[in-house]
C-alpha cells in the first residue's frame, strides 16, 4: 500500500535520526521499541484525509466488492455448474478455491506484524486491560446481542435464528486483520487479539452453539459441533499463514538488514494481494452460492435486517466505550473492528456439516458476509473521517 511505501522511504531519509529518539517510544503501548515504527503509525498517514491516505486499490475498495459480489452471484445463477464445481474439492470443510483466498487474504497482513517485539506488549498491564475489554465484547456481548436480534428479528423461522447464532460467536480471525490494516488501526495489537480469540474460539465454539441454539433458543434440532472441526479450521486458516509470515518476516530481516529494507523490497509489493484475495475469496463464495441465496431471496432480506443492526451497535458502542476510556484512535479501532467482525468461514463450514447445504441455516450464515464486508468496508470510511473530526490522537 501507499503508506508502507513512503513509511519506508522516510525512514531511508532520516537514517541519521538517533535510534535513543523519543520516535521510538510507542505511547500508547508504554513501552521502548526498536527503530522500526509500524507502517500504519506514520504522520503522514494520519495527517492526510480518509480517502487521499489510502491506494488506488483501497480507495475505491468498495467498488471492487460490489463488482466481485456481481460477479459471483451472476456466476452462480447464469452458469448452474458453477456452484458444484467450486464445492467439489474441499479442504477442512471448506471448498479449496475458498480455501485458497482465505489463506492468499491473512499472509501479506501477517507479515507486516512485528512479531519480534510482540513479547513487551505482554509486559504492559494496559495489553491485559485491553484483552479483557475484548473478552467481554467478542464471547459475551456479541454473541448475546446476536441472540436477541435473532428472535426480535425471526420468531416463526427456527432455521434461519440458527444460523444467524453460529455466525454470532464465530469470532473473526482472518478479515478483521484487512479492516484493521484499511483504517490504520494497531497491526501488533490485532495479531494479539486474534490469537487470542483463536485459542478461545476453539475451547469455547461447540459448548456456545450447544448453549445458545440447544438451552438458550430451545431449539429442537440436535446440535453436534466437532471440537476437532473447529479445531482443524482454526488451527489451518490462521496457523498456516501465521508461521508461513513468521518465517518470511525473520528470514528477510536478517538477509535485507533493516526494517526499512523489509518493507521497501517485500511488503510494498506482496500489500496489494491482501485485497486481492479478499475480492477473489467473495467473488467465489458468491459463485458457489449465488443460486442459494437469489432463490431464497425473501429469507435473504430477512436475514440482512438483524446483521446490518448487528455490525452497526456492536461497532458503535465499542468505539464510544473505547473513546471514553481514553483509549488511542489506532487500538481502539482494532478492538472495534475486532468485536463486530464475524468468522462467516467457520460458521459456514459448521452449519454445512450440520445442517446440510441447502438448509436456512446455511443460508442464514452464507448471507453474513454478504452484509459485513461492505457494512464494515463502510465503517472504515467512517471511523477515519471521526479520528480526523475530532483529532483522536493515537
Amino acid at each position: 500500500m501507499d503508506t508502507v511505501e513512503r513509511a519506508a522511504i522516510r525512514q531511508d531519509e532520516q537514517k541519521h535520526i538517533p535510534a535513543d529518539s523519543n520516535d521510538d517510544l510507542d505511547v500508547e503501548k508504554a513501552t521502548k521499541l526498536p527503530h522500526n515504527p509500524p507502517c500504519a503509525n506514520t504522520p503522514s498517514a494520519a495527517d492526510l484525509p480518509p480517502l487521499r491516505g489510502l491506494s488506488f486499490l483501497d480507495r475505491f475498495l468498495v467498488l471492487w466488492i460490489i463488482l466481485a459480489l456481481a460477479i459471483g452471484i451472476i456466476l452462480g445463477n447464469l452458469v448452474p455448474s458453477t456452484g458444484p464445481a467450486l464445492q467439489r474439492g474441499q479442504f477442512v470443510g471448506v471448498s479449496i478455491p475458498i480455501a485458497i483466498g482465505l489463506l492468499v487474504m491473512m499472509y501479506p497482513i501477517l507479515c507486516k506484524v512485528r512479531f519480534e517485539s510482540l513479547h513487551l506488549l505482554l509486559r504492559t498491564r494496559t495489553l491485559w486491560l485491553h484483552l479483557a475489554l475484548s473478552f467481554l465484547l467478542n464471547w459475551i456481548i456479541a454473541p448475546l446481542f446476536m441472540v436477541a436480534l435473532a428472535w426480535a428479528f425471526l420468531p416463526d423461522r427456527q432455521d434461519l435464528r440458527e444460523g444467524l447464532i453460529y455466525v454470532g460467536i464465530a469470532r473473526c480471525i482472518a478479515m478483521v486483520l484487512i479492516w484493521t490494516d484499511l483504517a490504520g488501526g494497531d497491526a501488533d495489537y490485532c495479531a494479539v487479539l486474534v490469537a487470542a480469540n483463536s485459542i478461545l474460539q476453539i475451547v469455547l465454539f461447540a459448548p456456545f452453539a450447544v448453549f445458545y441454539i440447544r438451552v438458550v433458543s430451545h431449539s429442537r434440532s440436535a446440535v453436534t459441533v466437532s471440537y476437532d472441526r473447529v479445531a482443524t479450521s482454526v488451527a489451518v486458516f490462521l496457523g498456516i499463514p501465521l508461521a508461513a509470515a513468521v518465517l518470511t518476516r525473520f528470514v528477510l530481516l536478517r538477509i535485507l538488514g533493516s526494517e526499512a529494507a523489509y518493507q521497501r523490497r517485500f511488503i510494498r509489493y506482496i500489500a496489494p494481494f491482501s485485497l486481492l484475495g479478499l475480492l477473489y475469496t467473495i467473488a467465489v463464495l458468491f459463485a458457489s452460492q449465488g443460486a442459494h441465496v437469489v432463490g431464497q431471496i425473501t429469507s435473504v432480506l430477512r436475514v440482512c435486517a438483524p446483521l446490518v443492526v448487528y455490525f452497526l451497535v456492536i461497532f458503535g458502542v465499542t468505539v464510544g466505550l473505547c473513546w471514553k476510556l481514553g483509549f488511542g484512535y489506532r487500538v481502539s479501532c482494532t478492538q472495534s473492528f475486532t468485536a463486530a467482525s464475524n468468522n462467516f468461514e467457520l460458521a459456514i463450514a459448521v452449519v454445512v456439516a450440520v445442517y446440510g447445504a441447502g438448509s436456512g441455516q446455511a443460508l442464514a450464515a452464507t448471507v453474513g458476509p454478504l452484509i459485513e464486508v461492505p457494512v464494515l468496508v463502510a465503517l472504515v470510511y467512517v471511523v477515519r473521517w471521526v479520528r480526523g473530526r475530532v483529532g483522536w490522537k493515537d
